[in-house]
């Protein structure tokens, strides 16, 4: 019975000494309105390690979970801009928990390229952060192009166009300006799918009557003051 006890008090041990070695506190905006706090290793400030969340304009939590040697790890919630849990990810396990369904209100739209009948069972694509905060680097990593610049960015809408392949795969990534009521793009700008984050390449795909299909995610934004794109 002992040996039992000291054995779980050393694993004990190994688990808190894992996650109190010396770190360092990261804070970094990500756009406009959402920053990400964290910490990383103080002899590799490229690792992170510990507690991670991603506020919204300061305070309303819209990402949260744990790294372990810069590595997701262990259940993360994902919120929408009220705060709202809208994803739950099990990245130890690799399970998706929750997906909460999105209403009229929500600013993405998916198409399919198949003529649905009555009765057809349909999931979207869903990518993990949510779709928020999961969507948010297809968002920021677009910049107003300079021949753009000088023009009235409170006339002008955005739309973020993915295409997910049916093996869960981004295929292409675009960006539409669009300057009237008419809802026709003045200018489409393709995007290098070559993305700095492996993760932002890969979806759960749609799905029509259970087998995979591809799937346009179309997502509303505005271009902000710093020429990159928030949601609307």
């Amino acid at each position: 019975m002992l040996k039992r006890y000291l054995l779980l008090i050393a694993a004990i041990l190994s688990n808190t000494i894992c996650f109190a070695q010396d770190t360092i506190e990261v804070k970094r905006k990500i756009s406009n309105d959402v920053t990400e706090i964290y910490k990383v290793l103080a002899k590799d400030v490229n690792t992170r390690q510990g507690l991670f969340k991603a506020l919204y304009k300061g305070k309303t939590i819209v990402a949260t979970g744990l790294y372990a040697n810069d590595k997701k790890v262990g259940l993360w919630k994902f919120a929408d801009r009220k705060g709202k849990i809208v994803q739950t990810y099990d990245y130890t396990n690799n399970r998706l928990f929750y997906e909460a369904p999105e209403d009229s209100t929500s600013r993405i739209a998916y198409f399919v390229d198949k003529e649905l009948k009555e009765g057809d069972r349909i999931t979207k694509p869903v990518k993990i952060g949510g779709v928020f905060y999961g969507y948010l680097p297809y968002l920021t990593l677009f910049t107003l192009p300079k021949g753009f610049k000088e023009i009235d960015r409170d006339l002008v809408i955005a739309t973020v166009e993915l295409l997910v392949s049916p093996g869960g795969r981004l295929a292409d990534y675009k960006v539409n300006l669009i300057a009237d009521a008419s809802g026709r793009p003045f200018k489409s700008i393709n995007m290098n799918i070559k993305l700095p984050d492996p993760a932002d390449l890969v979806f759960t795909p749609a799905t029509l009557n259970g087998e995979a299909i591809a799937c346009r995610v179309v997502i509303r934004c505005v271009v902000n003051s710093r020429l990159h794109l928030d949601f609307e």
